[in-house]
């Protein structure tokens, strides 16, 4: 009895056990746009620096991040000296850290924000500095003086397979920790054939894919990957996520109309809203994408239930998700002739139950109009390298009429 009894306790300690993360994270992190930039006098605006995290906080205030629910903001690689103290512990740059991580903790909470940090279940990170490899409890500690909120844990110089038990170790520290910390691991990343069901029960979110890069080309591969692997779809659900990394929004690489389509497709997979801009300079167009408070719902649907891409013709994509209160569809143009692509779609095309809908399109390209068991098919246009992003939401009983109701399109 003692025996099983032990058995089950460590059962329960070993796995995510953080009431965390029950819709997909949204926030703010440094990688995508500045990199690993350390020269703080050549590039005083863009260097991994307690300036830039400061500057950004107030921007996630000022400019109404915070209120959309981009409640996370943190520093990704090279915050680090090149060697840990004489106790083992980690040094942020004495030059660009001047108050040390507990002062930025403090200025991110007092901001009503969240404090992401990044670390490497390795040797040494991508970059060269210290990994937490042999030094799991030490870092933990630290994290937890210094109030971070999310840790981000990439796998950089380690053996894969020592992953599958040294990400759970990492985690069951963070547990016993007694700081609730978001547990963001690239497990599966560097392995060829992951155990997604270990990784659920041990992590909240899971980069499955190599760092996404500024451009159409990588946003449209990473797409790709997660519709050849339906069966992903299984282990995300509140307090667990596929993470197909960051959004390039408002950088050099899309175009507004892809930067549509990065935000429509994220939203079906139910992908933490990780920004990753200077938002100093970011244009208006593309802050209106990261803004838009009815995509937001879409991606943190209390359901929590993953969509995927259900229907891929003539270079034309539908990817649709079930919702608490309907259903979201993106119609992707992934043609680049000069025109709009027209696409006539039914009711199974779309993955969508045969009744009666309102139909909004999402951002603003057409007027609400509904569609329902009289109409034969659901009518969209869409843009050379663009997106239509609608929800269905059903009718009522009382909305509906014995004869026809109107539709637009």
């Amino acid at each position: 009895m003692y025996v099983l009894l032990l058995c089950c306790v460590l059962s329960v300690t070993s796995a995510l056990d953080n009431g965390l993360a029950l819709t997909p994270p949204m926030g703010w992190l440094t990688w995508q746009r500045f990199r690993c930039k350390t020269d703080c006098k050549t590039y005083p605006d863009e260097c991994i620096s307690e300036a830039l995290i400061r500057r950004t906080a107030d921007k996630m205030v000022s400019d109404g991040y915070l209120a959309a629910g981009y409640n996370y903001v943190g520093i990704d690689d090279c915050w680090m000296e090149k060697d840990r103290d004489k106790d083992g512990r980690l040094v942020p740059d004495a030059t660009r850290f001047p108050n040390g991580m507990k002062a930025i903790g403090d200025y991110i909470h007092s901001k009503g924000l969240k404090f992401i940090l990044f670390q490497d279940y390795g040797n040494k990170t991508l970059m060269g500095y210290p990994g937490v490899l042999g030094h799991e409890k030490t870092d933990v500690d630290s994290f937890v003086g210094w109030g971070v909120d999310y840790i981000k844990l990439a796998g950089m110089n380690v053996e894969p397979s020592k992953m599958d038990t040294g990400y759970p170790e990492f985690g069951r520290l963070m547990n016993e920790s007694g700081r609730p910390m978001v547990y963001s691991c690239s497990w599966p990343a560097y392995q060829g054939k992951p155990d997604y069901k270990s990784i659920r029960e041990h992590c909240n979110l899971w980069r499955n894919t190599f760092d996404i890069q500024d451009s159409w080309a990588s946003l449209t591969d990473i797409m790709d990957w997660f519709a050849k692997k339906p069966e992903l779809v299984e282990f995300a659900g509140p307090g667990h996520w596929n993470d197909p990394d960051m959004l390039l929004i408002g950088n050099d690489g899309l175009s507004v109309d892809q930067a549509r389509v990065q935000m429509a497709v994220w939203s079906i997979m139910a992908a933490p809203l990780i920004m990753s801009v200077d938002l100093n300079s970011i244009k208006d167009e593309f802050k209106h994408i990261l803004l838009n408070d009815r995509v937001i719902a879409v991606d943190q649907d209390e359901m929590g239930k993953q969509g995927m891409r259900v229907w891929n013709k003539s270079n034309c994509e539908i990817w649709s998700r079930e919702l608490s209160n309907g259903y979201a569809v993106a119609f992707v143009n992934r043609r680049n002739d000069s025109a709009p692509y027209a696409v006539a779609a039914t009711f199974d095309d779309m993955r969508v139950p045969a009744q009666n809908y309102h139909v909004e399109e999402l951002f603003d390209q057409e007027y609400l109009r509904c569609y329902g068991t009289m109409d034969r098919k659901f009518r969209s246009r869409i843009k050379p390298l663009g997106v239509k992003f609608y929800k269905f939401t059903p009718m009522k009983s009382n909305e509906i009429s014995d004869e026809h109701y109107q539709c637009y399109y």
